[in-house]
């Protein structure tokens, strides 16, 4: 690297942290909780400020979005990392928790639509239930959780899954539907011997 390629990239990185301390201060001025610091890059939040919490030491990466409908919360966990494109859609509460690593463009919600077969789904009314993701769980990419999940601590969810139903800690789960394909024990303790 020469020395122009590394002034300039001293520069981005320092207008880049300059971007994240503004948007730290703008979104607490709207009402959003955080604690300590956390690395925000451009993202989206409409509506429901108040009803967000971000631990220390979040990282949110360019066009995540968080939307908070009516009551619902959004609580995301110290050191946990979430990647480009990600939508987490609350109505009712989604938490997410510590050391996590969400992968790009997932989506994370804890409602859906009732549908009846005679007024149009966008009528119909929400059905919610808490959509919780427990400390270290890994997400690949393109990931959705839907309503009413939980993902134990230590789960590993794969690249594309759609997780319809718990995830038991420390599983691997795989398809669409997900589906538990092994214990994450199993294979750390093979690893060792």
């Amino acid at each position: 690297m020469t020395t122009i390629e590394g002034v300039i990239l001293t520069c981005r990185r320092a207008l880049q942290g300059a971007g994240s301390r503004w948007r730290n201060l703008w979104f607490r001025l709207l009402g959003m909780r955080i604690d300590g610091y956390v690395w925000l890059r451009a993202i989206d939040v409409p509506r429901g400020h108040d009803r967000i919490q971000l631990h220390r030491d979040v990282a949110l990466d360019h066009m995540v979005s968080l939307i908070s409908s009516e009551n619902g919360t959004i609580s995301i966990g110290e050191r946990t990392y979430i990647n480009r494109q990600t939508i987490i859609d609350s109505s009712e509460a989604v938490s997410i928790g510590n050391d996590c690593m969400i992968g790009p463009a997932c989506y994370i919600t804890d409602h859906d639509h009732a549908f009846d077969g005679v007024r149009p789904p966008g009528q119909s009314p929400l059905i919610a239930s808490p959509t919780s993701i427990g400390d270290r769980v890994w997400l690949g990419t393109k990931v959705t959780v839907l309503k009413g999940v939980t993902i134990g601590d230590g789960a590993v969810i794969g690249a594309g899954s759609i997780v319809t139903k718990d995830v038991p800690a420390g599983s691997l789960a795989l398809g669409a539907p997900a589906q538990i394909t092994r214990s994450l024990t199993e294979i750390s303790l093979k690893a060792v011997s």
